[in-house]
């Protein structure tokens, strides 16, 4: 019997959710399978993989084939690693203890690395945040100076007025004291 490791569909229409299962070859996506060994959301940023590590370890060196897919998950998380370590041990290149300090290593570097590109991305947000707040505050100077402008103009007109009106009143109050 051929066993796979693929992804079996779930969630809603539009909004994907997997499970990542142990089936037999000839079985449909979403079809009977042997075991499940981990959930995958690919509508998170980034992904969410949520994996049983000792499982995915045991298929992979039962023999199992993962899907192209399944094949990045496992790889990101570190299952081929694991497996190319212990082939070393079985070799004789370096004992247990020297393969786990290995993939601690590589998981902390990993985890380092995750952590930069979270804080890079909380920074661009930040500065873009930062950008459009200069943009609006300068689009806001630029229409309170419009409406500063038009104001003084307004103001201008006001005080022409009142003044021809001043200066209209003047000379017919002052006619009928020359008289």
């Amino acid at each position: 019997m051929a066993t796979k490791i693929r992804l079996q569909r779930g969630g809603r229409k539009s909004y994907a959710f997997y499970r990542i299962v142990i089936a037999d070859a000839r079985a449909p996506r979403d079809g009977r399978f042997t075991e499940k060994i981990g959930t995958y959301n690919p509508n998170t940023n980034p992904a969410t993989v949520d994996l049983n590590f000792e499982r995915a370890l045991y298929w992979v060196e039962c023999g199992a084939q993962p899907t192209d897919t399944v094949r990045n998950i496992l790889s990101r998380e570190g299952v081929y690693l694991m497996k190319h370590l212990k082939g070393g041990v079985k070799k004789g290149a370096f004992d247990e203890a020297t393969a786990q300090k290995k993939f601690d290593a590589w998981k902390a570097d990993k985890q380092k690395g995750l952590e930069k590109l979270a804080a890079d991305e909380a920074k661009a947000k930040k500065d873009a945040a930062a950008k459009e707040l200069a943009q609006e505050k300068k689009v806001n100077e630029e229409i309170a100076k419009k409406v500063a402008e038009k104001k003084a103009a307004e103001a201008a007109a006001k005080a022409e007025a009142e003044a021809a009106a001043a200066a209209a009143e003047a000379p017919a109050e002052e006619a009928p004291a020359e008289a």
